[in-house]
């Protein structure tokens, strides 16, 4: 029977095929395993299955000398080094697809509660401050004619851009390629990359990390924001260059930012993003619902026991690994 470890706990429903057809074995721990256990837990495995805080590095991929198939139980890949697992015949699965809703959903949970202040005035209530009603107590963005920004029109893109139609909003893109679909559906125009950033009251990420997308909200493009404009981040941390991002908020070049993802991760306690009222920070929860998790562990689950048996993953990062074995 094929040996499996699994590096945090997944829905029960999910593993009950899995524990049929193979030995698993899954790490207690809300925190990840240390590169070490990683290491010694890949002796003997034919499976794993990892999340986007697991650093699977060459040396992890290379000590799987039995390894099978990597399963990512999320849509991005970046702390795969799937370069070697290609070269070593392994096929890594992923999530895609299944989340989309979710993101989306949260992207806008986190665009309202800047724009409107939520955070703010909820902190104002709970610390005893209720201020008299004033023309200009709390005022926030009105969102009903003001320009969205997306940068990165793939599926939760598209599900961001839909959900500005209704609310009013005039929607640029800027993206790898013409989208011609959402244009038709929500009238979003496509735009260059700099007349995005320049235009946008609010500017939403939705682009994988890669070396092209690295650090693509620096201090130049920053700069190119308008000092009113909000920034929201739900894609990957090391998309924004968190000393940049840090700076045009303290010096006032931007006016707020949402982030659900930063770099690095878990921010430091003592970061002064943390400090600044125009600032909301959440714990890389963006999938993070109930239904869509559960969908992601099956999905991954059944990318785990497709590479097992040998039989082409659902959704596969580095699909070349398979005209390689031929």
């Amino acid at each position: 029977m094929d040996k499996v470890f699994i590096t945090r706990k997944i829905s029960a429903d999910a593993l009950e095929i899995l524990t049929s057809i193979a030995n698993v074995e899954i790490w207690p721990e809300e925190t990840p395993p240390q590169k070490d256990t990683l290491l010694s837990k890949m002796e003997g495995i034919s499976g794993l299955l990892s999340l986007l805080t697991d650093p699977i590095d060459r040396e992890v991929i290379v000590k799987g000398k039995n390894l099978k198939v990597i399963s990512q139980m999320a849509v991005g890949f970046d702390n795969i080094d799937t370069k070697t697992a290609t070269t070593n015949g392994i096929p890594v699965g992923h999530t895609p697809g299944v989340l989309t809703e979710a993101t989306a959903d949260h992207t806008w949970a986190l665009l309202m509660a800047v724009a409107r202040r939520i955070v703010e005035a909820h902190n104002e209530v709970h610390d005893g401050i209720w201020r008299p009603w004033g023309p200009d107590v709390l005022c926030g963005m009105d969102l009903s004619g003001s320009t969205l920004g997306i940068i990165g029109m793939g599926r939760i893109g598209k599900a961001v851009a839909r959900r500005a139609k209704g609310f009013g909003m005039r929607i640029l893109y800027y993206d790898t390629s013409l989208q011609k679909d959402i244009e038709a559906e929500t009238g979003a125009i496509f735009s260059d990359m700099k007349n995005v950033f320049s235009q946008s009251d609010i500017l939403s990420l939705h682009v994988y990390l890669s070396e092209t997308t690295k650090q693509l909200v620096n201090a130049k493009t920053l700069a190119l924001m308008k000092p009113t404009a909000i920034l929201i981040n739900t894609s990957r941390g090391g998309v924004v260059d968190s000393i940049a991002l840090t700076n045009a908020i303290l010096e006032k070049k931007i006016a707020a930012a949402g982030l659900d993802v930063f770099d690095p991760e878990p921010i430091p306690l003592n970061h002064i993003l943390l400090q600044q009222k125009n600032v909301i920070i959440t714990p890389h929860i963006a999938s993070a619902g109930k239904t869509t998790r559960q969908k992601m562990a099956q999905i991954a689950v059944q990318n785990l026991i497709n590479g097992l048996r040998g039989e082409p993953l659902l959704h596969c990062a580095n699909p070349e690994v398979y005209s390689k074995s031929k």
